[in-house]
């Protein structure tokens, strides 16, 4: 699938949902790489190893999928010379113990689910690897009892660093040292003790500094009364440290050993994780197993575009091989892309291997290719025209079609002369039927239209639409071409039906009535005598109206001469202008130069004090001085750049 169709049918969005319900890194990475199957045996045993998966979970949701982090990496340090890390080895004996209880969590679900239940069959124990990696390990590090030189090796560690403690601690309570050291502690520096000196003492000490402290006030040094002491427990880490990658390079050599056994569980494990990822969005959309065919039979029973959720509309519709062509007619927004979206959607992820949101006896057809030309696709990089992109996406889709493919067009033919873009449309329909493709299109020429009710393989379908509330339905009609609702949204509106009567002629070169009977035309009688009163009525009214728009003190206002935006301060005057502050300065502007932005109820509170706005700090700060007291010689300006 091209990743162009892929993005408008908005399958990766699918994806990364069910990467979410995936418990490791690789599941998750499996889920996005995930790609429809071509071949119908293959899908057919995903869909029902999805839906045993589903069928496990809902006996037991909790699968012991975990442990596989880090594993990726562990193998991929095997067979190079290198020791793995005691925390490796933590890691992978939580891989082994996770592989026991997949294994336990398996056993007895054979018999509603054998196909997924048989893969932890793949999966050895590995009992004496995991003993001896427990044996030696313990949290992230090798254990004191792994061997028994390492124990001796550690006892005596333990004896000299209470030895150094004690011996550090007696030369900062002796009197040989009281005078020189800046406190009374004693702490660490690269693994070695040292004692703080006062900076006028550091020679009288004899050993090595070994830190500085940031105000160079202290020094940190190691004595040479325990320099001895700390060699020799060096000496011992040095034993330690041999004897450690003794027992890891024992440990590496085992797991080595079992190096095929451990990538099998590992990419079973994954499967897993993987597997059931799908199942939890399965569930979550409530999907179900549909059949599958390669013969171009769709029968989609109450199908639902997964990403609406309960916004979602059910589409029933069914195309069979003879005729697998769909033209779907019907108003602008009333649900015709969101539908062969549907459609397209559906298909891709059946042939994933996914459950999907239809009811029983709903039915797939599989195709090697889906193409699409859905949206305007306009480039501006190379500066094209909407038509332009979009003739040279159906270029494209007319050299990869054949009797493989799904063909998805949406408003074909639009964005140029109505009459050329009808031509256009129905040729490229024709080219497309030809080459063998399964064809869902939407359009709103009628003369498409009629070419599908006198070509064989074609089938119309329409959008309802609901006259009494003016709204669409979202549902689709199979056999049956939209009828072309603007007139009769429009006389609803209340557009004289004389109006709509000549638009019918224009448009189709024939005379209709659209009044149906003697009671809508005494009705319409009526209709215009009360338009004549009404009118009569709004001129006498005006009468004693201003003749220009009230604005208020607040109001944003565009000044359409200028194409700037300001706060009205006040007015009108008798001449209609107002006050408006642009940019700091108040000028004075005519009310027809007026157009209302955003009015000052849904900018401001009710109690605003547009002193803020209009004010200088300034004399905001004066009149607060006024207000308490009266003082000689202090004035306020309140001069505008213009005034009424």
């Amino acid at each position: 699938m091209k990743q162009d169709t892929t993005n408008v049918l908005e399958f990766q969005q699918i994806k990364e949902t069910i990467s979410e319900f995936a418990l490791t890194s690789a599941g998750k990475e499996k889920i996005l790489e995930l790609k429809p199957s071509t071949h119908l045996k293959q899908i057919e045993a995903m869909l029902d190893e999805v839906l045993e998966a589903v069928e496990i979970m809902k006996k037991s949701a909790s699968v012991p999928v975990h442990g596989l982090e880090g594993m990726e990496n562990l193998l991929n340090n095997l067979h190079k010379g290198n020791v793995l890390r005691a925390d490796q080895f933590n890691k992978l004996s939580d891989f082994l113990d996770c592989c026991v209880k997949m294994k336990r969590y398996m056993k007895d679900k054979e018999h509603f689910a054998p196909r997924v239940s048989s893969y932890v069959d793949m999966i050895e124990e590995l009992p004496d690897l995991a003993f001896e990696i427990n044996h030696c390990i313990r949290n992230g590090q090798v254990d004191d009892y792994a061997s028994k030189p390492l124990l001796k090796i550690r006892k005596q560690i333990a004896i000299q660093e209470e030895r150094l403690k004690e011996k550090t601690m007696q030369l900062i309570r002796s009197n040989k040292y009281k005078l020189f050291l800046q406190e009374n502690v004693v702490s660490q520096r690269n693994g070695r003790y040292v004692i703080p000196i006062k900076k006028e003492y550091k020679n009288k000490v004899k050993g090595t500094v070994l830190d500085i402290s940031a105000s160079g006030s202290t020094f940190f040094i190691e004595p040479e009364d325990i320099a001895l002491f700390q060699d020799e427990i060096n000496w011992l880490f040095a034993d330690e440290e041999v004897e450690v990658q003794k027992i890891l390079q024992y440990l590496t050599g085992l797991v080595e050993e079992k190096e095929a056994q451990i990538r099998l569980a590992i990419e079973t494990m994954v499967h897993y994780d993987f597997l059931f990822a799908k199942a939890k969005y399965c569930r979550l959309i409530e999907g179900v197993r549909v059949s599958v065919n390669d013969s171009h039979d769709i029968n989609l029973i109450s199908a639902k575009h997964p990403l609406l959720g309960e916004k979602a509309v059910p589409l029933s519709m069914k195309m069979a091989n003879e005729q697998n062509a769909l033209i779907i007619t019907g108003p602008n927004t009333g649900g015709k892309t969101v539908a062969i979206k549907t459609v397209g959607l559906l298909t891709t992820m059946t042939q994933c291997g996914l459950l999907i949101p239809v009811e029983k006896g709903s039915s797939i057809s599989i195709y090697q290719k889906i193409l699409v030309d859905i949206g305007d696709g306009q480039s501006i990089t190379e500066n094209l025209s909407t038509f332009s992109s979009r003739i040279k996406n159906i270029i494209e889709i007319l050299k990869d079609t054949n009797e493989y493919t799904m063909v998805l067009l949406d408003e074909l033919g639009s964005g140029t002369d109505p009459s050329e873009g009808m031509g256009l449309a129905t040729a490229i329909l024709e080219q497309l039927h030809e080459k063998g493709a399964t064809i869902l299109a939407t359009t709103h020429y009628s003369e498409i239209k009629d070419f599908a009710n006198q070509h064989p393989g074609f089938i119309n379908g329409s959008m309802e639409f609901d006259l009494e509330t003016l709204q669409p339905t979202y549902h689709l009609n199979i056999g049956k071409g939209g009828e072309s609702q603007a007139f009769a949204i429009a006389l609803k509106l209340g557009i004289h039906p004389r109006i709509i009567e000549r638009a019918h002629k224009i448009t189709y070169k024939e005379d209709k009535e659209y009044l149906s009977s003697e009671t809508d035309r005494w009705k319409l009688i009526e209709l215009e005598k009360q338009v004549i009163v009404n009118k009569h009525k709004r001129k006498e009214e005006q009468k004693t109206e201003l003749s220009y728009p009230i604005f208020v003190q607040g109001d944003n206002v565009l000044v359409t001469s200028t194409n700037e935006y300001g706060i009205v301060y006040k007015g009108p005057d008798k001449e209609g202008n107002y006050i408006v502050q642009i940019k700091g300065e108040k000028v004075s502007v005519n009310h027809k130069r007026l157009k209302l932005y955003i009015s000052s109820k849904e900018l401001y509170p009710e109690d605003y004090d547009f002193t803020i706005i209009f004010e200088s700090k300034d004399n905001r700060k004066k009149s607060k001085m006024l207000s308490r007291e009266h003082i000689q010689g202090l004035t306020i300006d309140h001069s505008d750049s213009s005034s009424l």
